[in-house]
């Protein structure tokens, strides 16, 4: 599960995290050069409601992008395993998107689900060779978002959009001018790495791996994944479980499976601090679930807090020795949740618990 690393892979790993970045970035901009620029030429994807070319689909995708309402694709956790010039992935991503009903109701989206990716490595760059999207659940609330209209300089903030009318466009060139201003003329230097600090980063990618499979473990409802990450004397916190960490690996299971009818975990912003063979960490969590029912039975959850973890290396494997979940808010409507109709029908690869979800065909190779 975190297994070994070595700093060229630990780069390897942050190549094809940049990538996956500008890739939401391209649907977010409505460029059709930035995502095709993600793929390798015979790329493929399977979106269901497409399937084949990755270079026609940024065209397509682009192209269904342009003119609409602004988006905002979040992709996170990216669990990636390198092996040599080829990669496997599993990210979530969240995404934020406006469109009208049938009946033109319009809606603000709140679209959750995975991206399970292969990649290749060729001529030195890190690109994708396939895509699969599936999707886990989404929320979906009356109304729409207008932007704010402009106001006292002092109060302004920058706008998104697309293609060159974004800000962020504007503001990234800024910046990379700034760079080029600043390091221009100074001769590249080799950094030297001591052993302590080589360690420590190896240690932070192993722990950021344990944090992504505890999600997929409660979302999966895999027991044997959960127990893998927790020592044997480890002690959590969740408020539905407390108590031992492998007691909570089974309870936890069997609870989700109980109450929800899916549950979604997105983790970001995840901070780490390693010493030796122990370390600490902070990671807030996104949580999105629907609990069991029809019609007004059924209710729709949404919770963010975070993580606060105890890490232990023992005989040179990572695992939680505690953690504690902080609840920061919580909102709880009824369920908005639409799987099979509408805008949602043609994404019918649908996320599941145990071993029929379509990660672990995925991650075996088939």
């Amino acid at each position: 599960m975190t297994g070994p690393h070595s700093l060229g892979v630990i780069g390897d790993i942050q190549a094809i995290c940049n990538r996956l970045a500008q890739h939401s970035r391209g649907v977010d901009r409505a460029d059709e050069g930035l995502l095709a620029d993600c793929y390798h030429a015979d790329a493929t994807v399977d979106y269901r409601f497409y399937g084949g070319s990755a270079k026609v689909f940024a065209g397509i995708l682009a192209g269904a992008q342009a003119g609409q309402s602004v988006t905002l694709h979040r992709t996170g956790q990216m669990w990636i395993a390198v092996d040599g010039t080829k990669a496997k992935s599993e990210s979530y991503v969240v995404a934020y998107a406006q469109s009208a009903d049938p009946d033109g109701t319009m809606r603000q989206r709140l679209i959750c689900g995975r991206y399970l990716d292969r990649h290749e490595k060729r001529g030195g760059a890190w690109r994708l060779s396939h895509r699969t999207y599936v999707l886990d659940t989404n929320a979906n609330w009356p109304g729409e978002f207008h932007s704010p209209a402009l106001g006292q300089l002092t109060n302004q903030v920058p706008g998104g959009g697309q293609g060159p009318r974004d800000a962020g466009i504007a503001l990234l060139a800024l910046a990379k001018a700034r760079n080029v201003a600043i390091n221009g003329g100074r001769a590249a230097v080799t950094p030297i790495i001591d052993p302590d600090a080589a360690d420590a980063i190896i240690s932070r990618q192993q722990i950021a791996d344990l944090t992504m499979a505890y999600c997929r473990g409660v979302d999966r409802a895999d027991e044997p994944l959960l127990r893998g990450i927790f020592h044997d004397d480890s002690v959590i916190v969740s408020g539905i479980v407390n108590g031992n960490g492998q007691t909570f690996a089974g309870e936890i299971c069997r609870f989700v499976q109980a109450t929800f009818e899916q549950t979604f975990h997105s983790i970001a912003n995840q901070w780490i601090e390693v010493t030796g063979d122990t370390a600490v960490g902070e990671t807030y969590i996104l949580a999105v679930a629907t609990t069991h029912g029809t019609g007004d039975g059924q209710s729709e959850m949404l919770s963010g807090g975070r993580y606060i973890d105890r890490f232990e290396r023992r005989e040179g494997i990572w695992k939680i020795a505690e953690r504690i979940y902080v609840e920061d808010w919580h909102r709880v409507d009824r369920a908005t949740r639409q799987m099979a109709g509408g805008m949602y029908a043609p994404l019918d690869l649908h996320g599941c618990r145990g071993q029929n979800d379509p990660v672990y065909a995925f991650w075996a190779g088939q």
